[in-house]
Formats: structure tokens, C-alpha cells, sequence
């Protein structure tokens, strides 16, 4: 393993990977950090090229380090799709979509779930308890299950079904609040307190990330190891844009790509809009956001431990925030559906909507590649077409 020490993003106090870390002792979370010039020295990009396709063929840039303590449900490399009929729809050149739909799970929650999990089993840890919002406890009751590893998820009474349906079948002790998922977590963090549970909460263990990072890892590998133009991700707790911004500045360390970062838009819900009402005062921390509600249930976070990451990567690379409503969330599920045959969350979906707002706004070039991330499978949330009259007309005879 290439894994250095973890490192506090916010104070640069070090720990070691030895043992189970959960968050500094400022409070922040943790990040991996791996001695770069070692891994550049050790494989090539034709090295990666020859492996597998899944996320452990960058296995020098994930801390697990026995291969036998790895969990795998065969997860990663998931297609970069050009949309040529919706691009020329709306006017853009160069649109794509890195389908997370197709992982197992149905939702990109599996990349986190896997690295995660894997770290969980090689450090010793018996039982983990998180928060969740659906996915993320679907993915880690999962892969708990084949780790031998006990599962307690916290989650909304009014998160999705099939996620809580997962939970269940893995065997994970399953409660369901009446709040929201920061309500969830107060549980969790009661328990975990008095129980002495590893706490696999969003960035309160520092591995969860790696997994997310091989995202970008795999955009530049699919864009022959250079760099789109924009990279469009829903946020709630953000830790898949942390990953991706994570993963292209070591990627870019190591030399294997070059210029400037894609920048990087950090995707909301009107009814849900703590990073972006926080990068419209140029704010490096966000503020919890009260009566939080959206259709795009798994951005339905008020206010993420790990908003400052989020808020320094859009920064970083000259990205924004923006916000979408639910009508145009469902208008553009459907679009994306009859005119690329691709179902995707409603999540997802959001960032398409803000592609189309943001090229309204001039912000985005209708020549510049960009990619939209769809995090999860549309089959997952049914009800967001039951909910949207427009897709339900039946007819009691054929057309002429």
C-alpha cells in the first residue's frame, strides 16, 4: 500500500493508517494521502490499461493493502455515454453522462461502500452503524454482508423504498426516524457513543472517499488521461465531487495529466440549497438549511460535515453552485429517458437541469465537453414517474 499517513485538511495534523480513525480532533474530517511519487514510479498507464475493469485497477491510489481483505461485488468502470441526441437537442457539441446506474446497488454508493468496507474488514472493525438517506445504506448493508461485518443504518421514514428494502435483505438492523437524514445522525452518533460502533458516517471515516475518487480516475482514463471541460455533480453531502477534485489534483501530481482542472459544479435542489446559497456569499462553510425538501431525495442534506471541501474544490477550479427545481428535475429525467433511452435517478437528473440552465446563462459553452454524473438507476425510484402526470396518459385504443 502507497497510503502515507491521513492528514487533517484543516489543522495538517497527521495520523497513521494503522488504526481506526474517525475525525480530527478539530472535528474535520480525515484525508488519505499516499506518497504519489512512489505510485507514478511503481505502475504506468498501460499497467492500468491490462487490469480488470473495475475500481481496484488503481489499486496503488486506494489504501486497502492485502488483496484477501477485499470486498468486491465487481464495481467500477461504468460507461461514459456521449449524448448526441439530446446535445444536439439543446445545442451542445460535446455532452456526456458517466452512468452510475449500472454499478451494483444500482448507485455510485457501491464505490464507497467497496473501499470502505474493505478498510473496515482489514482494520478489524465487527459493527458499523451510519446515517443515510437510502443508497449509501442499500450499498454498505450489502457489502457488509459479504464482509461478515454487522450493519446498523438510521434512515428517514420517508427515504425510498427499494433502499430500505436492500437494508433489510443484507440483514442490517434497520431503523427508520421521523426527519431527516441530519436527524439520523444524531441517533447514530448517540449509539456509536455509547456502543463503541465504528461510525461510517459520511466523512467520519476517511476511506469511504477513496472509493468515490475512482470516478475521476476513470473519467480521465476514458478521456485518454485528459481533462472534460465541466463535470456537473448532485451534492448532498458532496463526497463524490471531494473525491473527483481529490483524485484529478493526485492524478495531475503524479503527471499523468495536465492543464487545468475541468471545473467542477456543485448540483442543488431549490428546496435544498446550503452549498449553493454558501458560494453565492463566497462563504467557505455553509449554514444549515431549514424545512429541507426535494424529489431528488439523496441531496436532501441541510448541512454537510464535509461543506468546506466541497466549497474549496468549486473554488478551486472556478466552478459553481446552482440550484434546480423539482419541475425541471422531472422534466429533465424524462428528456434524458425519450431522448437517449437512458433512465436515470432524479438526482442525476438535477444535473442535467443545471446543464441546461447553466448554457441558458451562457456559464457553459455550447462547444465545451461536459459531463453530467448520474449517480444512481432510475428503476430505484419509481416514485418519481407515478409522481409526474405528464408520463402517465393511458389510452384504451391504438393511434391510427
Amino acid at each position: 500500500m502507497f497510503a502515507s499517513h491521513l492528514e487533517c485538511p484543516k489543522c495538517l495534523t497527521k495520523y497513521d493508517t494503522e488504526q481506526p480513525h474517525q475525525l480530527c480532533s478539530c472535528g474535520s474530517p480525515l484525508l488519505v494521502k499516499y506518497d504519489l511519487a512512489a505510485v507514478a514510479a511503481r505502475m504506468s498507464k498501460s499497467d492500468v490499461a491490462a487490469r480488470p475493469p473495475d475500481l481496484w485497477r488503481y489499486r496503488e491510489l486506494l489504501p486497502v493493502i492485502a488483496e484477501e481483505n477485499i470486498v468486491s461485488l465487481g464495481e467500477g468502470m461504468t460507461p461514459l455515454l456521449k449524448l448526441e441526441r439530446l446535445g444536439t437537442r439543446i445545442g451542445m457539441s460535446h455532452l456526456y453522462l458517466k452512468d452510475e446506474g449500472i454499478i451494483p446497488s444500482g448507485s455510485f454508493k457501491a464505490r464507497g461502500a467497496a473501499v470502505g468496507v474493505s478498510r473496515a474488514k482489514e482494520l478489524g472493525v465487527t459493527t458499523l452503524a451510519m446515517p443515510t438517506n437510502g443508497n449509501a445504506g442499500g450499498a454498505w448493508a450489502l457489502y457488509c454482508a459479504k464482509a461478515g461485518i454487522a450493519a446498523v443504518i438510521v434512515m428517514p421514514k420517508d427515504a425510498p423504498a427499494i433502499p430500505r428494502s436492500e437494508c433489510a435483505i443484507a440483514g442490517a438492523r434497520l431503523f427508520l426516524v421521523d426527519g431527516l437524514i441530519s436527524d439520523a445522525g444524531k441517533i447514530v452518533g448517540q449509539a456509536i457513543g455509547e456502543r463503541g460502533w465504528y461510525d461510517a458516517s459520511t466523512l467520519k471515516e476517511p476511506y469511504r472517499i477513496e472509493g468515490k475518487k475512482t470516478m475521476g480516475l476513470e473519467l480521465a482514463e476514458q478521456f485518454g488521461w485528459e481533462m472534460p471541460d465541466v463535470v456537473l455533480y448532485p451534492t448532498g453531502g458532496g463526497v463524490g465531487l471531494i473525491g473527483i477534485y481529490k483524485a484529478l489534483c493526485e492524478l495531475r501530481e503524479m503527471g499523468w495529466v495536465s492543464g487545468e482542472l475541468p471545473r467542477l459544479v456543485a448540483v442543488q435542489a431549490t428546496g435544498c440549497a446550503p452549498i449553493v446559497r454558501a458560494w453565492q456569499q463566497r462563504a467557505a462553510e455553509s449554514e444549515f438549511w431549514e424545512n429541507a425538501h426535494t424529489c431528488a431525495f439523496g441531496i436532501t442534506v441541510p448541512k454537510a460535515i464535509g461543506d468546506f471541501l466541497v466549497l474549496d474544490a468549486v473554488y478551486k477550479t472556478d466552478g459553481c453552485a446552482v440550484a434546480v427545481t423539482d419541475e425541471a428535475t422531472l422534466a429533465a429525467e424524462s428528456l434524458l429517458a425519450t431522448t437517449e433511452g437512458t433512465f436515470v435517478c432524479p438526482e442525476g437528473a438535477a444535473c442535467m437541469a443545471a446543464t441546461q440552465k447553466l448554457l441558458a446563462d451562457g456559464w457553459l459553452g455550447p462547444d465545451e465537453r461536459v459531463v453530467v454524473l448520474n449517480t444512481g438507476c432510475g428503476i430505484k425510484y419509481p416514485e418519481t414517474v407515478t409522481s409526474d402526470p405528464r408520463l402517465l396518459q393511458p389510452s384504451d385504443r391504438l393511434p391510427d
